[in-house]
């Protein structure tokens, strides 16, 4: 069988205070699938579960090697998930407020996520 794609979604996440790149990465993805109602899956091309699709993550952040890749995917609720983290987004000085979190670096994450299905 052929796969096809079916979306890409784009979506951005930040972490304000504490400079967690795994809470700004889910936050990218999280925003990102808040933009898709993809029930033109159902209703077209015909798939009964949506655990039939494959969600390919793509992260661009300023320190790949801090994001925890099992907790990124773990925000997709179904399918078949691979992620990819690439260097990418970007970090700023903000404000620290212990009550917060740690730190007074500010997080931007970057996520594309590029829903697949096999087309027969």
């Amino acid at each position: 069988m052929k796969r096809g794609r079916y979306i890409v979604e784009i979506g951005i996440g930040t972490d304000l205070h504490g400079g967690n790149f795994t809470k700004a990465a889910q936050r990218a993805v999280k925003d990102a699938m808040s933009r898709s109602c993809l029930c033109g899956l159902f209703d077209i091309v015909g798939i009964s579960d949506p655990n039939q699709m494959v969600v390919e993550i793509r992260v661009g952040c300023s320190e790949p090697d801090k994001v925890n890749i099992a907790e990124v995917q773990a925000t997709v609720p179904f399918g078949t998930v691979t992620t990819e983290i690439v260097a990418g987004g970007l970090h700023v000085q903000g404000l620290h407020l212990s009550a917060l979190g740690e730190g007074d670096t500010i997080v931007v994450a970057v996520a594309a996520l590029t829903v697949y299905i096999d087309i027969p």
